[in-house]
């Protein structure tokens, strides 16, 4: 079931689509070119998918454009960030699930 639609910055906004203890499903909806995700990184591993828009993300040492349709997997641990450069929304999930976005 998902959950409240949360902001987690100007221009972006986060709601945990569905979620169980091993997996966690999370849309990101960018509104705004130059919205940007700031760079962290988890104990989790990520799967992100592009549903629409164009993002520039920073994965470690490594920096890449993708698109609609493109995905991706962030290892446990790797620092990684992105900024929109064309709204648009990301579907990420999580493994095991995110318990601060609960």
């Amino acid at each position: 079931m998902a959950h409240a639609i949360v902001s987690t910055g100007p221009g972006v906004t986060r709601q945990v689509l569905a979620d169980a203890p091993q997996l966690m499903v999370v849309a990101f909806n960018f509104d705004q070119e130059g919205a940007s995700g700031a760079p962290h990184n988890h104990p989790h591993v990520q799967s992100t998918y592009v549903a629409s828009g164009r993002f520039r993300f920073t994965l470690a040492d490594d920096t890449f454009e993708v698109g609609p349709g493109d995905s991706f997997i962030i290892p446990s641990g790797a620092e990684h960030g992105c900024v929109c450069l064309a709204p648009g929304q990301l579907i990420d999930t999580f493994t095991p699930r995110r318990d601060d976005f609960l």
